[in-house]
């Protein structure tokens, strides 16, 4: 049973394409923007979907850094676009080398990135990378696609200044004219909340609300009452995310040790300060982690093979390994089977 009256009767109603007010305040409260900045999507992947639908066109150029999340590669495909794989590293993407690129001749209409503990690679793009890259952007004329679901599971270190901040204050105007930013309630509160959030140029936003209310009219009104509820509960939050910060570093931490302890110096792999995943890559070019997968998979483990983070062949050699669900000692034994796997291989 619902409680609060004719509010909460409407969470079973149609509501405003761009979100329900009430959460879109909560948001806006939580970004240090006006409520009316934000659109409510259903997850940060229709946000993803949208700004590809909404930008993209057949033949154009969109920049992902190697290895990026397999959904956005998804979304660009799926609107015909040219996608250009630019390498990253434990700092985000190169922009050195997109510069480059850029110098050369490609001219992305989009380019985008994981901003904070990336999927699959756990970087985190530091603050001289964004605000090179906002400064590429402008001179280039391009828009950057943000996504950060990740960006509150930080537990070690400070997260550097957002990319649409860094837009809006280097401006003129002081107005973010070249960043979209996409958020979610999926990572901080649970997956089946299919509630995501999106920050842009009020053109863009515009665009999007018309496309999305073409898509799926609104997203799920209960959902965004649930959300607004927990997020707008300040004490909660604040307790509930150092909960989830604290289990993920002990799980992060043992899956770390574990890995290392069975593979030694056949792997490397970057200790991140957030986030959910460990990027793991085999230095012996001998190991396939598709035929691992198989191997893997008779043992009753699981990972993703780098090759589905890849816009190109040439990351048969890594894999993606989540902590975020496992406990501790399931991760330990998750790896023993792991490496018994790979043991043939080694």
């Amino acid at each position: 049973m619902l409680a609060g009256g004719s509010a909460a009767l409407n969470a079973l109603q149609y509501g405003a394409t761009e979100g329900a007010a009430e959460l879109r305040d909560v948001l806006g409260e939580r970004l240090g923007v006006s409520g009316g900045e934000v659109i409510v999507t259903t997850g940060s992947q229709q946000g993803i979907d949208l700004v590809s639908r909404c930008l993209l066109e057949a033949g154009d150029v969109v920049v992902v850094e190697s290895p990026t999340y397999l959904g956005s590669l998804q979304a660009f495909r799926a609107q015909e676009a040219r996608v250009e794989a630019i390498e990253g590293d434990r700092w985000g993407l190169d922009i050195g080398r997109l510069a480059d690129a850029l110098s050369a001749g490609l001219r992305p209409r989009l380019v985008s990135v994981v901003s904070e503990f990336a999927n699959p690679s756990g970087a985190t793009l530091s603050f001289e990378r964004r605000r090179a890259l906002v400064d590429l952007a402008r001179r280039y004329r391009f828009v950057i696609l943000d996504d950060n679901p990740y960006g509150e599971l930080r537990w070690s270190g400070t997260s550097p200044v957002g990319l649409e901040e860094i837009a809006a204050t280097s401006a003129d105007d002081g107005r973010n004219d070249c960043v979209v930013s996409l958020g979610s309630a999926s990572k901080i509160l649970a997956p089946g909340l299919r509630v995501g959030w999106l920050r842009a140029p009020e053109e863009i936003r515009r665009s999007v609300v018309t496309l999305k209310q073409a898509t799926d009219l609104q997203t799920s009104s209960l959902d965004q009452r649930l959300v607004a509820e927990l997020l707008g509960d300040a004490d909660w939050m604040d307790a509930h995310l150092a909960t989830a910060r604290e289990t993920y570093q002990r799980r992060c931490s043992v899956l770390l040790d574990a890995v290392l302890g069975g593979f030694g110096d056949a792997v490397d792999v970057d200790q991140p300060d957030g986030g959910m995943f460990l990027w793991v890559r085999f230095n012996r070019s001998k190991i396939d982690t598709m035929e691992l997968f198989r191997r893997s998979i008779e043992l009753g483990v699981a990972f993703v093979p780098g090759e589905a983070f890849g816009s190109r062949s040439g990351r048969s050699h890594a894999m993606r390994l989540c902590f975020a669900t496992l406990k501790s000692e399931e991760l330990r034994t998750a790896v023993r089977r792991l490496v018994r796997a790979a043991q043939p291989m080694l």
